[in-house]
């Protein structure tokens, strides 16, 4: 396949969804990063509450959207108030987790958010950005030793396989370091962020696109 291309051309938003959705069909839309409507995005912003108090919100992408064709209705508000104090939790069933969530909904006639919500809560980034690219899973899905797998990739974080949820969640909090480009999770994708759309979009085709760059290397050399 063609190097992976970046397609980010967009300079101005009206809202902070507007530059989500616009991210999150780049991503969604692009074959080699998302296999079957997978990945997630997510967007920290501030609304005014049923209430009329200004918020901070997590907007996310829920479980019946696809990233290629989302918009607007497709990423759940779950107030960040309620989300951070989870982080002193130790430990939360899946079952838990559900509950939780439901019960931090800005709006609980939304449809239920991702199971990874707590992941992009957790990271301290406007926007991030999770697929489960194929080149990613290519280099992960081997016996590289993590450490390989950071010099290939660059700038990033490699964790060992953990289910997602709120144990994996709680691991990416604990390994993320000020100024990495992104985390990469074994046997399961990458993931990015940034102050601004592109910026985490930016990192993900280049993180995306290094490990396309080792494969061709590889398969180049037989």
């Amino acid at each position: 396949s063609n190097a992976m291309q970046n397609r980010w051309a967009e300079t101005k938003f009206d809202s902070d969804i507007d530059e989500v959705v616009y991210g999150s069909r780049l991503i969604g839309s692009d074959p080699d990063l998302v296999l079957h409507g997978g990945g997630n995005t997510s967007v920290k912003t501030t609304e005014r509450d049923h209430a009329g108090r200004i918020i901070s919100v997590l907007r996310v992408k829920n479980s019946g959207s696809n990233l290629g064709t989302i918009d607007s209705r497709g990423f759940t508000g779950i107030r960040m108030d309620d989300a951070l104090a989870a982080a002193k939790i130790d430990k939360m069933t899946d079952e838990a987790m559900v509950d939780y969530l439901k019960k931090s909904m800005v709006n609980p006639s939304e449809p239920s958010p991702s199971v990874e919500t707590f992941l992009h809560a957790f990271l301290p980034y406007k926007f991030v950005m999770h697929s489960h690219a194929d080149a990613i899973l290519s280099i992960t899905n081997t016996d590289l030793p993590s450490d390989q797998i950071a010099k290939i990739l660059g700038n990033v974080v490699v964790l060992p396989y953990i289910p997602p949820g709120f144990t994996l969640a709680k691991e990416v909090m604990n390994c993320f370091k000020k100024g990495i480009d992104g985390i990469v999770l074994r046997k399961h994708g990458l993931l990015t962020f940034g102050d601004t759309g592109k910026e985490a979009y930016d990192r993900h085709i280049n993180i995306v696109s290094r490990a396309e760059n080792f494969i061709r290397e590889k398969t180049d050399g037989k």
